[in-house]
């Protein structure tokens, strides 16, 4: 079993807080196996017994009654409310699959999974988990519906150092094997190639899109599928629902609506197969509402929807960086900052500005810099930031790590992947 001691720690971290634990992230990239194994066996070697963790899978036919959240609650607080002076624990796998019903018993209210965990949190030997696949039901509504009690921990695919703790053998071959089939935690124990194209192919057809089509109703699931593939070839690379809308209404002769483009985007988002990054004015310090970046949550599962047609290493590098980022932490936006010198105010593009509460850094996405007008369009942006934060230039084809006479880190992918340099 694959260690996430970062994910487990932060888990464990939170024990007992007098909030219900939310455990978000896309389906299949290990929140199950985090939650119901891993903190599981962390408990049972802590001294719990096994009867005092109360498991509810709601993706499993046993469990289809408690998607009754009313029968769920009566369900925890029959085992829980006798025994006040001992501690239980309450799993919930994919809490999304819940319905609301109406309380009859109750003048007829309707009754939603929040309320039942907010009327459980009155039971202090209960400390409550939940795991979710879908930001429309949870993460959007954790500060609303949780009455602000509530801590989010979102779990990603593999990054590159759980992938190589795992794969182990020679850095670049990993690397290279990370780079085409990306960190579905399943993927690693799939040894055949094909193995691994058919379950990242299955997995796209069989479960996100479906997901994504019955939960939001989606009526055209072809333009959902067009827009998936615009995103997956067109990684790292700025646009916006009207420059997709008419790039669609071209491919279909027909009429696209820029507004059900935004719309199923955002269905995307929600379900957390992309990501958006917004632009962000580093002198001005504001935000562009359009264009934005969209990256893909894991490669593999972007190299499968193009089937594998797209392997552009520069594009799935500055992805798997956006990636490695937003799992350490960080805040991350693509930066803009505007070169006056010639008179023509030219915008030019920081890929990442990063920070870390009141820390900030630049980091260019560069696989290799070996003309000199490549070597200078990589530096152009960072230099013209004129500030003290750390610049820094993450490539591939540089053995080691150095400084260049412009005070800018020059950092090898694998390095800066596996943790070995110092960011801030």
């Amino acid at each position: 079993m694959i260690k996430r001691d970062s994910y487990l720690n932060r888990i464990v971290h939170n024990m007992w807080n007098d909030e219900v634990k939310v455990i978000t992230g896309i389906r299949r990239c290990g929140k199950s196996v985090l939650l119901f194994e891993l903190f599981y066996e962390y408990l049972i070697s802590q001294g719990v017994t096994e009867d005092h963790i109360i498991k509810i899978e709601l993706d499993q036919r046993r469990f289809y009654k408690f998607r009754n959240p009313i029968t769920l609650c009566e369900h925890a607080e029959s085992l829980v409310a006798e025994q006040k002076d001992e501690k239980f624990y309450l799993f919930i796998d994919e809490v999304q699959l819940t319905m609301k019903v109406i309380d009859e018993a109750n003048g007829g209210i309707e009754v939603s999974i929040y309320d039942m965990l907010n009327e459980l949190k009155a039971y202090k030997n209960l400390d409550v988990y939940v795991t979710g696949s879908n930001s429309k039901g949870l993460s959007k509504d954790i500060a609303t519906e949780f009455r602000g009690r509530a801590t989010q921990i979102h779990v990603y695919p593999l990054s590159f150092a759980e992938f190589y703790s795992h794969v182990g053998g020679d850095e670049r071959k990993a690397l290279d094997a990370y780079m085409l089939y990306g960190g579905m935690p399943r993927v690693t124990a799939l040894k055949d190639e094909k193995d691994k194209k058919d379950y990242l192919t299955g997995l796209y057809k069989e479960l996100y899109m479906k997901d994504i089509v019955e939960r939001n109703g989606i009526e055209r699931e072809d333009i959902l599928g067009d827009i998936l593939d615009f995103l997956a070839s067109q990684i790292s690379s700025l646009t916006n629902p009207t420059n997709i809308a008419n790039a669609l209404a071209s491919m279909k002769n027909e009429k696209v609506n820029p507004t059900l483009i935004s719309n199923y985007i955002q269905h995307i988002i929600d379900s957390f197969l992309i990501s958006m990054a917004k632009r962000y004015d580093v002198k001005g310090k504001t935000y562009f509402k359009y264009p934005n970046k969209y990256y893909y949550t894991d490669i593999g599962l972007r190299n499968a929807r193009l089937n594998y047609r797209q392997y552009d290493p520069g594009h799935i590098m500055e992805n798997i960086i956006y990636n490695e980022l937003l799992q350490r932490g960080y805040s991350v936006d693509v930066g803009v900052v505007t070169d006056r010198t010639s008179g023509a105010n030219l915008q030019k593009e920081i890929d990442f500005v990063v920070n870390d509460a009141d820390k900030k850094i630049y980091i260019q996405s560069a696989f290799q810099m070996d003309t000199t007008k490549k070597e200078s369009s990589e530096l152009a942006s960072l230099l013209l930031t004129k500030d003290f934060f750390k610049k820094i230039i993450v490539r591939m084809d540089i053995p080691h790590n150095f400084y260049d006479d412009n005070g800018i880190f020059h950092c090898n992918l694998i390095d800066f992947l596996l943790d070995r340099v110092e960011l801030f």
